[in-house]
């Protein structure tokens, strides 16, 4: 697919910039930021996963105290250091952070998603005398994503070109997106695009394979990983999917 199809962050901000803001441009820009919020969210549960995996499979602890409060307070962290908000205070946020009234809304009702998804695996985290229990931040996000969809209007998905969760399997949207940023170095970017003839803004982004990741993913190639599957032979900074975003948009006034 061609790129000037793709709109990277950068320039539709620059696109944006000085000219008058139509109904249908303040209705997409608002769906598009939180699009991007509600992405850099599960990114961070994910993250907060990745960095107690050690102690979720730790088979010699029963009780681990990894609970859902535990878990927000470390999101909410992770969170406000990748975006510079404060999930604890949105209605008080600074004039100089500009939050969308859609994402107000919206990413209460993921971090309340989040912390279900941890709470309903309690049981499995907490089990003494097994190490790999495959809650690990893929299981999170499809979790996560699915609970929240399911009560907002706004669709949340991560996905990937070889899903090893059938539920992660991308659409032909979602397939030609992932091909088109395979080819193309890392970057701290999504892509963003009208689709249905300008009713759904679709916004994808992606994620990359990190050092911890390999574990499970890498080299060499064909081995069964500690899940049974087998490995990939990603190298770190591979594409490993993406994180999408559906929202429908309000009719141009």
């Amino acid at each position: 697919m061609s790129g000037h199809v793709f709109l990277i962050l950068a320039i539709a901000v620059l696109l944006m910039i000085g000219q008058p803001l139509r109904a249908d441009a303040v209705e997409r820009a608002e769906a598009e930021e939180t699009a991007r919020l509600l992405a850099k969210l599960l990114q961070s549960g994910r993250m907060v996963i990745e960095r107690n995996q050690s102690l979720i499979d730790d088979p010699h602890k029963g009780e681990k105290g990894f609970t859902p409060e535990l878990f927000e307070q470390q999101l909410v962290q992770e969170f406000r250091s990748r975006t510079g908000i404060d999930l604890t205070a949105l209605p008080k946020a600074p004039v100089s952070i500009i939050i969308p009234p859609l994402a107000k809304e919206l990413l209460p009702a993921l971090v309340q998603a989040s912390r279900e998804v941890i709470r309903d695996a309690q049981v499995v985290i907490n089990q003494r005398g097994i190490g790999y229990k495959n809650f690990i931040p893929a299981t999170y996000g499809s979790q996560a994503s699915a609970r929240f969809s399911k009560s907002a209007h706004v669709r949340l998905k991560q996905t990937t070109i070889e899903p090893r969760n059938p539920k992660n399997e991308p659409d032909e949207y979602e397939a030609s997106v992932l091909k088109w940023l395979a080819g193309r170095p890392r970057a701290e970017a999504y892509v963003s695009e009208l689709t249905e003839e300008g009713r759904t803004l679709r916004v994808v982004m992606p994620i990359y394979y990190a050092k911890d990741c390999l574990t499970c993913h890498g080299e060499p190639k064909g081995d069964l990983d500690i899940s049974g599957y087998p490995k990939e032979g990603h190298k770190e900074g591979d594409l490993a999917g993406a994180i999408t975003v559906t929202a429908p948009l309000r009719e141009t006034r």
